[in-house]
């Protein structure tokens, strides 16, 4: 199955440009190491002109999150920082986490900004607890999180199959793409694919970042997630200020 034409279809055209490379890592520095100072110059104005394409060039994900005034921001920050943004952010709040909470695992000064290649936040060479590849648990997790509000009926379900139909894919990737939106918002089965806590903590966030966090229903879909991932104590307040930042800058 060929998870790059899955990847672009669901999160948009733009994201094949920033896969993982230095782009995406200068991204994730520029974001996660220091949100609340703001976006660097270069990096907001290209985000803002991006924003602008709307859902033509935004994938499917964006035909769920357009179809409501939400406040998520997760399509948004993978589209223009790549899934790595993502790994970047979990791998902050992580720290911060093991700083406050896990003596023994003080974080160094010396440690690196940005998740270490081959580590367990390097989001684009991981595996989930199938052994598949652990991006594609990412897209499943943002699109659930999207749908749990229930806003999405069985017209608009229509048209994404339509969508996909017309679109240059094998069939595996279609099929793909038809369960992963047809799929119901369930936290218990998007958890189980979790192999790590580090994984837990990337699937959290990934959902937090889609949601629109004055929606109760969103809301109460989250915290069944967090109870189903089992995160360990107090990590999950870390995630969620990281979300909160990333949604006040982005949004």
């Amino acid at each position: 199955m060929d998870v790059k034409s899955i990847l672009e279809s669901a999160l948009g055209s733009g994201f094949s440009q920033k896969g993982g490379g230095e782009q995406a890592s200068d991204f994730v520095g520029g974001l996660a190491s220091n949100l609340t100072e703001g976006l660097p110059t270069n990096l907001a104005g290209g985000l803002a002109t991006g924003l602008i394409g709307g859902a033509a060039a935004g994938g499917l994900l964006s035909l769920i999150t357009g179809s409501k005034n939400k406040r998520g921001v997760g399509g948004k920050l993978v589209k223009y920082g790549g899934l790595a943004t993502i790994g970047g952010l979990a791998y902050k709040a992580y720290r911060r986490w093991q700083a406050k909470n896990a003596p023994g695992a003080a974080t160094s000064p010396h440690e690196p900004s940005n998740p270490p290649p081959g580590g367990p936040f390097d989001v684009e060479n991981d595996r989930d607890a199938a052994g598949d590849d652990f991006r594609l648990v990412l897209v499943r997790a943002m699109i659930a999180a999207a749908q749990s509000d229930g806003h999405i009926d069985k017209d608009e379900h229509r048209q994404i199959r339509e969508q996909v139909t017309t679109w240059d894919l094998g069939p595996s990737e279609k099929v793909a793409l038809y369960e992963y939106f047809a799929e119901p918002a369930d936290a218990a089965t998007i958890a189980r694919l979790a192999r790590t806590d580090e994984q837990r903590a990337e699937i959290y966030l990934t959902s937090a970042l889609c949601i629109d966090p004055d929606t109760a229903a969103e809301q109460a879909y989250l915290q069944t997630l967090a109870d189903c991932l089992g995160l360990p104590p107090g990590l999950r307040g870390y995630l969620d200020a990281e979300a909160e930042a990333a949604r006040q800058e982005v949004a």
